[in-house]
């Protein structure tokens, strides 16, 4: 933990006075009318007089506990424990109102006398203390029932605020829970006798048609949705404690399990990530936040809030270092020692179990579920049997829509879209691929101010250890990158709620002021793809730099080769940066320009960068090596391993992180784009035309250098990318392979059928399916050299559409594709890499996996394998331990839900075609718009609130998506619009200029699929009827 700043502990005396301070008569903890010889009692043996505790539970019962006088508070909490049968114990405590009148934590380590006047007399509440960033982390669904009841309190005292829309939806959610299907007069009654939100009598008919859209969904489903609505709202789980800034602004600051979080009002306008605190303290009312050095600089890395009083203050830290303990550390921390004479600061330390040891209690104890009361529920005792509760308890919250709820009942939803009725038991493979969906993240405010230095003397700190800074792929705050949510109403339900008035950071307006030539949004189109660039390029030098440094994960050698490369080339693209945004300034008029004209160019700003940019063509030349390097080292450190699939976790490496290594080569060919388009909209008479063609000149020149090395290492990322998702292929990377295609085809077995995702090499074809496994991966079923394969369309030999056979020295495998496109592309790479395998016979030998070959030869194994593709169908349904945290929007995800395939040559246009910038959105079904900052790279739209964000709110995979100008039908009078669908799901996206509207339609068709490509294969079952509606 470091070493502990603050308040001392002072010496007694043996009186027991402080040194040099007054006399204290202290408080009077008597009870009213009790007198002091009343109290101690004959013989001076009243201290043994009993407690009587009164508690009040989630569900508003009270019940009275009988304890000794010298009791802790731990007691207390373990005998309520006990006594509701609570199993996830930890995420609750006891809160009581103090002297002013604030709810705080009863500490568990202190005598209860010692931190409540009257303890009799004060009611004591049963309360969520921590809210898990995915309350599908909750194993039990008893702990998922009090969750709900503690969102039921939230939303009636105000805390939990939300739109009117959302809260009836929560409300009807609770009232089926509560009574069971609809009834109109049993609603009315209910609703009148219960009071579950501060506005009720305005919305109870909306909470009543809401609740006839619930029919048929039981208790345990209802908490379900409460949880999975509430916990994307920005309040869930948020306690304000009152402060103010150093310039006297009036804030709110909350602690949640991601770190420390800034409101002003209720809009959270910043977040302090554990990863970037180094230490927390405070000194009497300043609340101290040491940032690490690398976040904010050397110079500007404390920061100070003044609270109301040092209690408030010190309750504040304290609920932090419990928070940090909770959700960060993976063992109970030890209690600091107590000094003889003097201490400083504070010795509190979080005293129960952490998130990870409460996981593995729960799962390893084997404890028995017994029933249990919904006290208010008409079904009043809950099964709670293993038999039938498991598969409700382990189904992950990225998959609770799988679960059979009528979709007229999301329809409503304050994500304004339609979900599917889709049964959680029938799955089918071709279920479709929607939104990835990430954890709302606030806004970054601007870096610090700088302050005076701040003595330390005199406070309690609490220091964060270097050895935790990286959290477990269970617990990271950052790592909730599950499957792609296969249910719409997940789509983007993060961004906003429909009715929801836009806030100062979702402002309707593009910008009004623009001028009106294009070559300043071509120009524009420059500054927006350098900031994303510079994000990109902070995921190296900056995150994955702290990331390694804390755990000394990597050699010095390496650690030398691959920051000397990349540093200079980002602190030149910073100054780079910075120039064209005063450029743009000064073109927009936004500065004291007096001759505007002259700054109505872009072209001399970049021929000056490019030169400069061709002093750094050998740092360029050397990330072949460095990529190389790094791989090499992954498999041979098996910390630095470590470190680098649980950073690949983090959203802020929202791309496979060897992707950003080739960033800067990509870059070089952005600007060569952007150079081409801006020479061809001047004449040749233009005064920026010259400066613009000698820019392309130099620029292309550095591309022609590294063209070849671009294509070497975009081929050996695909190929490190697919050995980390593939199971039962080693050596991928092998001398002389080329990625050529993959996507997903219909492999024709016994059993009719069955979806398998294929890949494609200059030297093999590997088939896989989707495993049972904790990532997510896909295990790989056979494998065939192309030396000797033939292909051949065989549509009419097995009456299925768009089938072909695929002969080997193995075997024949009959394979269809989802649309005659699909399967003449396939048949197209198929006999172009068994040409070029011919020609280089002597490539073709690679090592096979001899158990691949031999099962491939075995007929008899065929039943064994495709049973096993049965049971991955039901992978999402794996418990805790065994959740997906692999990154799920990858290339080969979407393609397997989306049922299409991608090739390199896709894969090289895509990298072409980024872009960046803000566009407004809006929901098929909503009526406002919402200003956000667009991401286009690897086939995905990811959205920000704005350019300064650190992680994406949310993805969106473009595979299968048609993009068009909006319809009669669409009721769209807006310029600039365009319109993305897939099925029923449809997005509006606003540019904010013609030249900017045509880019976008230009590089979402290049990523976006042709129409058609709908599979055509499988039969609809029950699960698949209203999958996309």
């Amino acid at each position: 933990m470091g070493e502990i700043e603050g308040s001392y502990r002072s010496l007694q005396t043996p009186a027991g006075s402080r040194l040099g301070g007054q006399h204290n008569t202290g408080i009077s903890t008597l009870e009213p009318g009790q007198s002091l010889s009343s109290a101690m009692g004959a013989g001076g043996k009243g201290h043994n007089k009993g407690l009587q505790i009164r508690v009040q539970g989630l569900d508003e019962a009270q019940e009275f506990y009988e304890l000794e006088s010298k009791a802790d508070g731990q007691l207390l909490l373990s005998d309520v424990f006990r006594r509701i049968n609570l199993i996830e114990s930890d995420y609750f405590g006891l809160e009581f109102q103090n002297l002013q009148m604030n709810w705080v934590w009863l500490d568990p380590s202190k005598l209860i006398v010692k931190q409540v006047r009257r303890p009799m007399n004060t009611l004591f509440r049963l309360s969520v203390k921590f809210f898990p960033p995915d309350p599908g982390q909750l194993q039990e669904e008893f702990t998922r029932y009090l969750f709900s009841l503690q969102i039921k309190r939230d939303l009636l005292d105000g805390r939990l605020s939300c739109t009117e829309n959302t809260a009836a939806l929560l409300a009807s959610h609770l009232v089926q829970s509560e009574i069971g299907d609809y009834d109109d007069l049993a609603d009315r009654e209910f609703l009148k006798m219960n009071k579950l939100l501060p506005c009720q009598e305005h919305v109870q008919e909306k909470i009543m048609e809401l609740h006839r859209r619930h029919t048929g969904q039981t208790p345990a489903e209802s908490d379900f949705q409460v949880l999975e609505i509430a916990r994307k709202l920005e309040m869930f789980g948020v306690r304000f404690h009152p402060a103010a800034d150093r310039e006297g602004t009036k804030i709110n600051l909350a602690v949640a399990h991601m770190g420390l979080q800034v409101f002003q009002g209720h809009t959270k306008i910043n977040t302090f990530n554990w990863s970037k605190i180094r230490k927390l303290s405070f000194k009497r009312k300043r609340f101290l936040i040491k940032l690490h050095p690398e976040v904010h600089g050397p110079h500007q890395d404390t920061l100070e809030f003044l609270m109301g009083s040092r209690d408030q203050c010190k309750i504040f830290w304290k609920n932090c270092v419990e928070h940090h303990s909770f959700f960060r550390l993976l063992d109970q921390p030890q209690p600091k020692s107590k000094a003889i004479f003097f201490s400083r600061g504070s010795s509190f330390r979080y005293s129960g179990r952490t998130q990870k040891q409460l996981v593995e209690y729960v799962r390893d104890s084997g404890l028995r579920r017994t029933p249990y009361q919904r006290r208010n529920s008409k079904i009043r005792m809950s099964t709670r049997s293993l038999a039938s509760d498991v598969p409700k308890q382990n189904l992950s919250f990225n998959d609770s829509l799988r679960t059979h709820i009528p979709p007229s009942s999301i329809t409503a939803s304050f994500q304004s879209l339609h979900a599917p009725s889709v049964s959680m038991r029938a799955e089918t493979p071709n279920q479709l691929l929607h939104l990835h969906q990430t954890q709302h993240q606030p806004l970054r405010a601007p870096s610090p101010m700088k302050q005076d230095p701040i003595k330390t003397n005199s406070q309690s700190t609490y220091a964060f250890p270097d050895s935790i800074a990286i959290d477990s792929p269970q617990l990271s705050p950052f790592n909730d990158k599950g499957p792609l949510c296969l249910s719409p109403s997940f789509q983007m339900s993060t961004l906003s709620l429909p009715g929801q008035a836009p806030s100062p950071l979702q402002s309707p307006i593009l910008n009004e002021r623009y001028p009106t030539d294009k070559a300043y949004f071509i120009a524009k189109e420059i500054l927006t793809t350098e900031r994303t660039y510079l994000k990109d390029l902070e995921v190296i030098t900056v995150w994955f730099r702290s990331a390694v440094i804390k755990e000394n994960a990597m050699p010095e050698g390496l650690m030398t080769l691959l920051f000397s490369n990349i540093d200079p080339i980002y602190e030149f693209h910073r100054g780079f940066l910075k120039e064209i945004d005063q450029r743009l300034a000064l073109w927009e008029g936004r500065s004291n320009a007096h001759v505007k004209g002259d700054y109505q160019r872009i072209g001399d700003v970049m021929l000056r960068n490019m030169c400069s940019l061709k002093e750094f063509t050998g740092y360029l030349q050397k990330h072949d090596e460095v990529l190389t390097e790094l791989e090499k080292a992954t498999k041979r450190v098996k910390k630095l391993e470590t470190v680098y699939k649980e950073f690949e976790l983090q959203k802020v490496c929202y791309l496979p992180l060897n992707t950003f290594l080739l960033k800067p080569i990509q870059r070089l060919m952005h600007y060569k784009l952007i150079l081409e388009r801006l020479c061809k909209h001047y004449s040749p008479q233009h005064r920026d035309y010259d400066d613009c063609k000698e820019a392309l000149k130099e620029v292309a020149e550095i591309a022609t250098q590294l063209q070849s090395s671009l294509i070497r290492l975009e081929n050996f990322q695909k190929l490190t990318e697919l050995q980390r998702d593939l199971i039962g292929i080693e050596n991928l990377t092998a001398p002389g392979r080329e990625f050529i295609r993959e996507g997903c085809l219909y492999k024709l077995t016994k059993k009719g059928l069955q979806q398998r995702m294929f890949f494609l090499f200059s030297d093999m074809l590997l088939y896989t399916s989707k495993g049972v496994t904790a990532t997510n991966q896909f295990k790989v079923h056979g494998q065939l050299p192309l030396h000797g394969m033939i292909v051949e369309e065989s549509e009419n030999e097995w009456s299925v559409p768009h089938c072909f056979t695929i002969y080997s020295a193995q075997r024949t495998i009959v394979v269809a594709a989802s649309s005659k496109v699909e399967m003449n592309k396939w048949i197209e790479d198929l006999n172009m890499a068994i040409e070029m395998s011919k020609k280089c016979q002597e490539k073709s030998d690679v090592l096979l996996d001899p158990s691949l070959c031999d099962r491939s030869n075995r007929s008899s194994d065929e039943v064994s394998l495709e049973q096993e593709s049965e049971d991955d169908m039901n992978s999402s349904r794996c418990s805790l331990d065994k959740q997906s945290h692999h990154r799920a929007n990858t290339t080969m995800h979407v393609c397997w839900h989306r049922n299409t395939s991608v090739s390199m040559s896709d894969h090289s246009l895509a990298v072409e075609n980024q872009l960046s910038g803000y566009l407004l959105r809006k929901f098929k079904n909503s009526n406002g718009w919402q200003k956000l900052w667009v991401v286009f790279t690897n086939f995905c739209l990811f959205f920000y609130k704005t350019h300064q964000d650190d992680f994406p709110l949310a993805s969106l995979p473009l595979l299968g998506y048609t993009v068009s100008t909006p319809g009669e039908s669409d009721s769209i009078h807006k310029e600039y619009v365009f319109k993305l669908q897939f099925k029923s799901h449809v997005y509006f996206f606003r540019a904010e200029s013609e030249y900017t509207f045509e880019r976008w339609m230009e590089v979402i068709k290049s990523a976006a699929s042709a129409t058609g490509r709908m599979s055509l294969l499988v039969p609809k079952g029950p699960a698949e009827v209203n999958v996309g509606n």
